[in-house]
């Protein structure tokens, strides 16, 4: 496999094409708020923030939000975090086109939800999910491994999502960690309840 293909994700249309574990598959295309669902799946949820800067496009974004390769984007990352272990990672570009008007709330975020704001605003237009397998050698990869500290799996399963605002494009794109399996697994095995009197 080549330099160049193993700096891009090849994305499908269809949760099929990844061959996902089936407990991560109910994640991967879940509807509404992915914070939502990982409130009501945790005691205690944060968004971490990692950095929210310029950088460059990454070359299966540039596609997507059609622009030049190489272009400078303003990129904002950050860890998802359900009683205080990381389930997603979650990458998120605006082309520097954009204005202020589009996302009068980006720049501000902070530690907030992007996904509370993109959910509940009426003005923004959600495009269809799509699906990738990211492997080692990808930019993302290597960012999650970084921000985990840790080596992990050799193959982490993605899924990426196109929103518009006025003129403005924002594409997400939120890397489940082996984690979430387990937040799966608590949701479809509740503990006993105790009915002694």
């Amino acid at each position: 496999m080549s330099g160049a293909s193993l700096r891009q994700a090849w994305w499908h249309p269809h949760v099929n094409r990844v061959n996902a574990p089936p407990a991560l598959r109910d994640w991967l295309t879940s509807g509404g708020s992915l914070t939502a669902r990982l409130i009501a799946h945790s005691g205690a949820f944060r968004v971490q923030r990692l950095h929210q800067r310029r950088a460059p496009c990454l070359a299966d974004e540039a596609g997507a939000l059609k622009l030049p390769r190489a272009v400078q984007v303003l990129e904002r990352e950050v860890l998802l975090r359900c009683d205080d272990t990381p389930v997603v990672f979650a990458h998120t570009v605006v082309p520097l086109s954009a204005s202020a008007s589009d996302w009068p709330l980006f720049g501000g975020l902070g530690e907030r939800s992007l996904g509370s704001t993109l959910f509940y605003d009426p003005q923004v237009t959600r495009g269809e999910l799509e699906f990738a397998r990211i492997r080692a050698g990808h930019p993302l990869m290597a960012r999650a491994r970084a921000a985990l500290g840790a080596a992990g799996d050799t193959v982490l399963y993605a899924r990426r999502c196109l929103y518009r605002r006025h003129r403005g494009m924002l594409l997400v794109t939120e890397v489940f960690l082996p984690p979430v399996l387990a937040l799966a697994r608590r949701d479809a095995n509740p503990a006993p309840t105790n009915n002694t009197k």
